[in-house]
């Protein structure tokens, strides 16, 4: 009978190393540990599905098993949105008490009498007697205890540190760390008075009756402050969750290897990491599909032409990350000329933290600020569907991709081995631009300082489709410069895609598409460039640059209808 492996890469709420493969982010950890030690009232705001309750969820073990005189409350205000503030703190009461008893159950210990008094007959009714509670709380968890030791074995520590017979010092009272995870639910007239009396905690001289807190959430603090005063929780202390890094992504897939046998190869990981920026979900549903759902043997190692196919699963799948990506960018129609901006031009646009459109497409997850200080889209995969999303099903010059009576297709750009004439493919492409003429302002919905690249992109995914390959986008994106990889019958084919700045920008582009072929192993790649002048000039070159060979297009592109077109048609009566 067949060894199946237990484990699976998780895509579906919080994963466990018992169930899945997880990422350790061991630095991460130890660095959360020792904030709430040294009791800091800490916060994190990251988009959905970025591993924030997973990570948590492993803090908190690690914190007990190395420090046991800490006592965490878990809570979870996901379900408060649409309360009113009595009913949340009504509901929120009996929540606490549940947690209080999970400790004690999972340590194998028993509440004092006096502690289950106070918890049957205590309530929480607002922010001030929330306060109360937890001041009330903590000296009554200090009085817990074990039995007796059995006579002849000595005095032995209790659960939080006190020892036990007749040298036994007072017990020290447990730090209690409240955990609050989707913390953007509670109800908006709730908000302030709950950080406030948190802060007033916070502020309390010598031991605190809430050692550290963890607040976790989409929005921030500041997106939560509904009246725009004074951030009430300016004690905050914020914890950056990053993406995986290449080598978490490596961690990660290698765990699969060892249990399974089945190896990635090297490129792989780096596409797989590049494509999905380690974004957590992106990684692990890619690894998904290439483990689980394309049914390559488990013998044979997964190649680049088996992660292409992949990467067009997840282009073409309507999923949970990406029904939140859409629904984000579809929420303020003011999203899309900036987004679409940020994708195609040139000029780049500089990442403002108190721009209020921007800063809301970074608490999405949808773009960053980069290490130039540009806004970039986070990932190639979200820019592809960014970009989909806010593109027209179809451009109204289809059916002009070849001449007319000629019969031409897409399968006429293959060669007898199957392989891309990549070279004839775009000199057709370039003699499509002339044909069209200023119909290319005419394309619905793409800014025109844009349309070249857009209409190259969907004019090789149309011509991929056709012939049954893969395309995706290479990094970098934006400002002016997009790289397509195209997968076809074993081939890989590199175009790289900007508009024109400058004679030396040109050059320097052939420079940078040379090194990108080398670091990838190709030895070709075509370069396209659209010039938007109003004296364009045409070009079409093939070079080689450090042993490889690179075939240049610049592209005219009209920016505005002759003026004197119909002007000219009328006086003369044509």
């Amino acid at each position: 009978m067949e060894n199946r492996h237990r484990k699976t890469f998780g895509t579906r709420g919080p994963v466990n190393p018992t169930d899945h493969y997880v990422v350790s982010r061991t630095e991460e950890l130890t660095d959360f540990i020792n904030r709430v030690k040294e009791g800091r009232y800490i916060v994190l705001f990251a988009p959905r599905q970025t591993g924030k309750t997973t990570f948590f969820q492993n803090a908190l073990d690690a914190l007990m098993a190395e420090e046991p005189d800490y006592f965490p409350i878990q809570l979870n205000f996901e379900v408060y949105e649409d309360v009113e503030p009595a009913d949340f703190y009504e509901d929120l009461y009996p929540d606490i008490r549940v947690e209080i008893a999970n400790v004690f159950q999972k340590r194998g210990l028993e509440p004092t009498a006096e502690l289950s008094e106070f918890l049957t007959q205590a309530k929480i009714t607002n922010h001030l007697s929330m306060g109360r509670f937890f001041g009330q709380l903590t000296p009554l968890l200090s009085q817990q205890g074990t039995d007796a030791p059995p006579r002849g074995t000595g005095p032995r520590p209790t659960e939080f540190g006190a020892i036990q017979g007749k040298a036994a010092a007072p017990p020290r009272a447990p730090r209690v760390v409240l955990i609050i995870d989707e913390f953007d639910g509670i109800p908006h007239a709730a908000a302030k008075g709950f950080l406030h009396t948190l802060r007033r905690i916070y502020l309390t001289r010598g031991e605190r009756c809430i050692h550290s807190v963890g607040i976790i959430g989409v929005k921030s603090i500041k997106q939560l402050n509904y009246d725009r005063t004074i951030s009430p929780f300016n004690i905050q202390d914020e914890f950056t969750l990053q993406n995986f890094t290449l080598t978490q992504v490596a961690e990660l897939l290698g765990q699969y290897t060892d249990e399974v046998g089945q190896a990635f190869a090297a490129e792989v990981i780096e596409a797989l990491h590049r494509q999905t920026g380690g974004q957590p979900f992106l990684v692990n549903r890619l690894a998904q599909i290439l483990t689980a759902e394309m049914d390559i043997p488990k013998d044979v190692p997964i190649t680049l032409a088996h992660f292409a196919k992949a990467h067009t699963g997840i282009l073409e799948e309507v999923n949970v990350n990406i029904e939140h990506l859409t629904t984000n960018i579809r929420r303020d129609a003011r999203f899309e000329s900036l987004l679409m901006e940020i994708a195609t031009s040139e000029k780049g646009i500089l990442f403002n933290p108190d721009n209020e459109l921007m800063r809301e497409l970074a608490t999405a997850g949808v773009i960053t600020k980069g290490p130039d200080r540009w806004c970039e889209i986070v990932n190639p995969i979200y820019q592809y569907r960014v970009m989909q999303a806010f593109q027209p099903a179809t451009n109204g010059l289809e059916n002009d991709y070849f001449p007319e009576r000629t019969g031409a297709e897409f399968a006429d750009y293959l060669t007898a081995d199957g392989q891309i004439d990549m070279t004839s493919l775009l000199d057709n492409f370039r003699a499509f631009i002339a044909r069209i003429g200023f119909r290319i302002l005419q394309v619905p919905g793409i800014p025109k300082e844009s349309v070249g690249q857009h209409l190259l992109a969907t004019y090789l995914d149309a011509f991929v489709q056709a012939v049954r390959g893969d395309m995706y986008l290479e990094l970098p994106t934006g400002r002016g410069r997009m790289d397509l990889v195209v997968f076809h019958n074993g081939r890989k084919y590199v175009v790289e895609i900007k508009v024109w700045n400058s004679e030396r920008r040109y050059e320097g582009g052939k420079q940078q598409l040379a090194a990108y072929l080398k670091s990838e192993g190709v030895s070709e790649g075509y370069y396209v460039v659209f010039d938007r002048r109003k004296n364009p000039e045409p070009r079409v070159e093939t070079e080689t640059i450090d042993g490889l060979q690179i075939r240049s297009y610049v592209v005219p592109v009209l920016q505005e209808r002759p003026s004197d077109l119909s002007e000219e048609s009328a006086e003369y009566g044509t």
